[in-house]
This record gives structure tokens, C-alpha cells and sequence, in this order.
């Protein structure tokens, strides 16, 4: 099973990398963010990797960290979840606003992700949480949040605000991803307008 790989990018396409190792070229499957973050075609890289087999195919998926490739394996181990829901949802949360989601029954962020609807983040959530209390993924990184489905996170309030302002769902899902965790609602909301507005 290959768990990591280290060499040189070779080509993207889309979301998936060409990594040469050793004169041997690997594709990789991973998420928007990891791609744009690891550099251009020629680039040494890192990847934590998950090595998925089927009776039918072999897939690499790839990660910039450690974090994201356990709660890939995490989500791919939930009831319904396979490979390409797992990496929606990574191209949607990274780990820590996932883990904010679940620890704040969140289940409006859930249904940021591409192809799921209320019914399946309402079942994921309470699947993952489950997941979370076998200790595959440490919620305590999270840190204090104290806040319940009657008490919404701040990040809840803005998705809420800028759906109401008729701003699509991968719109929404991109700017919170470029906010603080924590802070005040009506600060995090103006910063992301600007940020709206600033690539529109």
C-alpha cells in the first residue's frame, strides 16, 4: 500500500496530479486547494496518500497533510460515503471547519457540499459524530465552542446572511474557507462581502 509519495509534478489536470517517483509517474487524485497550493508542472512535492483498491481499479488520492488524508479515510469509512463524496467534502471544508460543523450540528454546511441535500448531512452528521467519539479524529482540536444547533456558530450566521443575499452555494462555501474560525458575526459577514466583492 503506498502511503505517501515524494517527487516531482509532472502535470495537473484539474484535480489530478502526474507525480514522477523514481522515473515511475503516479496519478493522484486530490482537492482544488491541495492543488493549487503544492505548485507548477517541475515542482518537488509531498503527498500523504491514500491508496484505494477496488476489485476493478487502484486509486491514489493525495493530501497536503497527515490531517486531511485521516479524515478522508474517516469519511470514506462512514455508511454512503465513498471516495468522490469524501473529496467533495474536503473541497468544501477543510478539516478544522468540518470538525467546527459537526461540534455545532451545523447541518447548513454539510449541504454546501455538491450533491447533498438535508436528509444526507443531517445523517452524516450524526454518523461522523459517532466516528469522532471512537477517537479517529481528535474533536478536541476544535478548541471551546459551546455552541448547539439552538446557538449557530458565527460561520452558520454569514452562510445563512449571504444565502439570503442570493449568493450561490460554491460562492458561499469559498469565502468562509478564507475566514477566521472564531470572531464577532457581523465582522466575519463584512469581511466576507469584501472578499466577494473584491473577486467579482
Amino acid at each position: 500500500m503506498i502511503g505517501s509519495l515524494r517527487g516531482t509534478v509532472l502535470d495537473r489536470d484539474g484535480v489530478e496530479l502526474l507525480v514522477e517517483v523514481a522515473g515511475v509517474g503516479y496519478r493522484v487524485q486530490t482537492t482544488p486547494s491541495t492543488v493549487t497550493s503544492l505548485g507548477d508542472a517541475g515542482d518537488e512535492v509531498f503527498l500523504w496518500v491514500h491508496h484505494h483498491l477496488r476489485e476493478d481499479a487502484q486509486t491514489l488520492f493525495g493530501f497536503g497533510t497527515r490531517d486531511e488524508r485521516n479524515v478522508f479515510e474517516t469519511l470514506i469509512g462512514t455508511h454512503g460515503v465513498g471516495p468522490a463524496l469524501g473529496l467533495a467534502i474536503l473541497s468544501v471544508h477543510t478539516p478544522s471547519a468540518l470538525r467546527l460543523a459537526l461540534a455545532t450540528d451545523d447541518v447548513g454546511a454539510l449541504c454546501l457540499v455538491p450533491g447533498v441535500g438535508k436528509k444526507t448531512a443531517t445523517r452524516l452528521l450524526v454518523e461522523l459524530k459517532s466516528r469522532l467519539a471512537d477517537g479517529h479524529v481528535d474533536l478536541t482540536e476544535v478548541g471551546p465552542t459551546g455552541a448547539s444547533a439552538a446557538h449557530p456558530s458565527p460561520h452558520a450566521d454569514v452562510r445563512e446572511a449571504l444565502a439570503g443575499l442570493g449568493y450561490g452555494g460554491e460562492e458561499v462555501a469559498s469565502v468562509l474557507k478564507t475566514l477566521p474560525t472564531e470572531g464577532d458575526s457581523s465582522d466575519l459577514l463584512r469581511h466576507a462581502l469584501q472578499q466577494l466583492a473584491t473577486a467579482g
